[in-house]
Formats: structure tokens, C-alpha cells, sequence
């Protein structure tokens, strides 16, 4: 059974994450929020190899660089008191004009769907799964 955190701490961590993940912040900006061995899981290609919250955060801090103007809009924040868990359903932007990544810059735009759930253990992040749809994004931006 998972251990229980006041629901204001897991909201609040879980908000100052997704913030601090979301802008780039890096495994640097979003370790305090989480355990140090956290895991992470997507059924998404673009992800396959990624297993560790800290190879997402650096991860979306690479997204962030390829497209600099990226940004989110979210649209629910929701806890799940009984099972220790936070979900949040956002819409992530960008147009990819940085430098890197898997081709020159396309200059084309993406907005996509995504959802985080965040499992909690002692008001810090254990586990956290991504639910998004790579293909069509990576389609948006010209890298499909």
C-alpha cells in the first residue's frame, strides 16, 4: 500500500515538476520534487529508451532547446487521494527552430496532447508515466 502525503504537499509538488519539467528545467530543476531512482514509462517510440525520471527531465530539457519558444497550456490538474497519485492533462507547443536534434530546423509547429501520472511515495515523485501520441506529433514538426 502506498504511504499517504497531505493532499496539498502532493499538489504542490507535483505543480512546482511539472513546471519545472515542462520549461526545460533539466534532472537540475525537477530532482528536488522526486525520488532519486524514479522511474518513468511511455508507450511512445520517441521514449523507448527512457526508464528514469532524470533521463525524461533531460530529455524535455533537449525538446525545449530544439524548439525554443515551447510552451503548455494545461487543462486539469487532478490528485487521487486513495491511490497517492496526480495526473495532469496539458497541450504542449513548439516550432522547432533550435539547432540538433534529428534534423535541421523545420520551422513547422506541433500541439500536442499528453497527459502525466505521477505516483507519489513519502510526498515525493516514485513514478511517472506519459501518455502521448509521438507519432503524430513528430509528424507535426516535419521528424516523421
Amino acid at each position: 500500500m502506498a504511504t499517504t502525503t497531505p493532499t496539498t504537499t502532493i499538489m504542490d509538488t507535483a505543480k512546482a515538476f511539472f513546471e519545472a519539467c515542462e520549461t526545460g528545467a533539466g534532472w537540475d530543476g525537477c530532482s528536488a520534487y522526486c525520488h532519486a531512482d524514479a522511474g518513468f514509462s511511455a508507450q511512445a517510440g520517441a521514449l523507448a529508451e527512457v526508464t528514469t525520471l532524470q533521463g525524461y527531465a533531460d530529455w524535455m530539457q533537449g525538446a525545449t532547446h530544439l524548439m525554443p519558444d515551447a510552451r503548455y497550456e494545461v487543462k486539469s490538474f487532478a490528485l487521487d487521494p486513495e491511490r497517492n497519485n496526480v495526473c495532469v492533462y496539458a497541450v504542449f507547443f513548439g516550432t522547432h527552430t533550435g539547432e540538433g536534434g534529428p534534423v535541421p530546423p523545420t520551422g513547422k509547429a506541433m500541439s500536442t496532447d499528453y497527459v502525466y501520472a505521477m505516483d507519489f511515495e513519502d510526498g515525493k515523485i516514485r513514478h511517472l508515466t506519459k501518455i502521448w501520441n509521438d507519432g503524430i506529433a513528430l509528424q507535426q514538426v516535419g521528424w516523421a
